[in-house]
């Protein structure tokens, strides 16, 4: 899908002149590519009307430019603008100029087609892994988006990559074996209650953890030495003589002294 959009050269960065910009209703952005960098103007409503329409990643927009001594037109895709989270309105736009005899590397969406698939009426779950896909190719042949035919899927059957037809100028990047969509099957009562049963916590069976563990064993430890310790202290109390008992057989007496 291709665009025509006219801006008006400005000058000045900074948030500043942005928010001066943004008061007279008109919208930053800058056009990057080519070994050069121009601030631009946007009119908000149109910059609107081609996110609504490809969300910004695959249309390829004709822009001319007024105010400027540079090339009047450029060609350019919409690398990323900026939104306020509260009011919605579009801050910012980058927008990156390419030349239509140079491949370009860009990221489109999937579309699933052919209406529901077969699985599904059987109680199957669909899993749509990409929902974009990255390629390569010269501006003029760039899709909209990559049409997946999925209606035809049975329970347990898949779509990989390297089974979806390019066509001419078109290359993926990704791994050809990677799955796009598929439908796996519905999961039953018993393995849903296994599931939650493993990993229910205080579940049978369920090791107690290393920290607590050896926590135990230290504990178990301090209180093995304190017992042995008491031990040891009742054993020296029982051997020491005790204050006032009569000495030993063996031990000599003093002898008396006569008044």
């Amino acid at each position: 899908m291709k665009f025509d959009l006219i801006v008006e050269s400005r000058e000045g960065g900074g948030k500043g002149p942005a928010r001066q910009l943004r008061r007279a209703g008109r919208v930053p952005a800058v056009l990057y590519g080519q070994g050069e960098c121009l601030l631009l103007s946007v009119k908000p409503d149109e910059l609107v009307k081609i996110l609504r329409a490809q969300a910004g990643s695959t249309a390829l927009i004709s822009i001319t430019i007024n105010g400027t001594k540079a090339k009047a037109k450029r060609t350019a895709l919409l690398r990323d603008y900026q939104v306020d989270p509260i009011a919605g309105n579009v801050l910012h736009a980058d927008f990156f100029e390419v030349a239509m005899d140079k491949p370009i590397r860009v990221k489109v969406p999937v579309h699933l087609t052919g209406g529901q698939p077969l699985g599904l009426k059987e109680g199957g779950v669909l899993h749509q892994a990409l929902r974009e896909l990255h390629i390569e190719c010269l501006p003029s042949v760039l899709p909209d988006f990559i049409a997946v035919d999925a209606s035809q899927l049975q329970i347990n059957e898949g779509i990989h990559l390297k089974d979806i037809q390019k066509t001419d100028g078109l290359r993926f990047l990704d791994d050809p074996d990677h799955m796009v969509v598929s439908v796996a099957a519905p999961m039953t009562d018993a393995k849903l209650e296994a599931l939650l049963t493993t990993g229910a916590p205080g579940a049978e069976g369920a090791k107690e953890p290393e920290v607590a563990v050896k926590g135990k064993a230290v504990a178990e430890g301090a209180a093995g030495a304190d017992a042995a310790g008491k031990a040891g202290d009742a054993k020296a109390s029982a051997a020491a003589p005790k204050a006032g008992a009569p000495a030993a057989k063996g031990d000599k007496k003093e002898p008396e002294k006569k008044k």
